[in-house]
């Protein structure tokens, strides 16, 4: 079980840090992700981290530079940090693991089975 939370209203420019608390399985084991879903928008991938300290996470183009995924895996939680805020960036966020024990990075959907319940991201203008 993957439990999200974090989101909140900011304006352009402001910084959130959302969390994803893993339960009832060994995270640490598998890739972990955030993806995002704007209103009337598809779910987008938006950040990706290895099990291996030793490789760097994947981000979204959009977000480069902007948003750190980290995880804590004592605490089986991963994390993103979210600074120089944009109204585009307004969506509900999801964590999300895949099920490949020591898997590859991946930004596609379909390869992550576990999904958090969403914590809505709203950037005003």
């Amino acid at each position: 079980q993957l439990q999200a939370s974090g989101g909140g209203l900011v304006q352009t420019g402001g910084s959130l840090r959302l969390s994803c608390a893993a339960s009832g399985r060994t995270f640490s084991r598998y890739v972990m992700g955030w993806f995002r879903q704007a209103p009337g928008k598809e779910r987008e991938f938006v950040a990706a981290i290895s099990w291996s300290t030793s490789r760097t996470p994947y981000y979204e183009d959009s977000v480069k530079g902007r948003f750190t995924i980290s995880r804590d895996s004592a605490k089986n939680s991963v994390y993103l940090q979210m600074n120089s805020l944009k109204p585009e960036d307004t969506a509900v966020y999801y964590c999300a693991s895949t099920s490949q024990t020591f898997g590859p990075l991946t930004a596609r959907r379909y390869e992550y089975d576990y999904w958090g319940q969403g914590t809505l991201v709203t950037v005003s203008s």
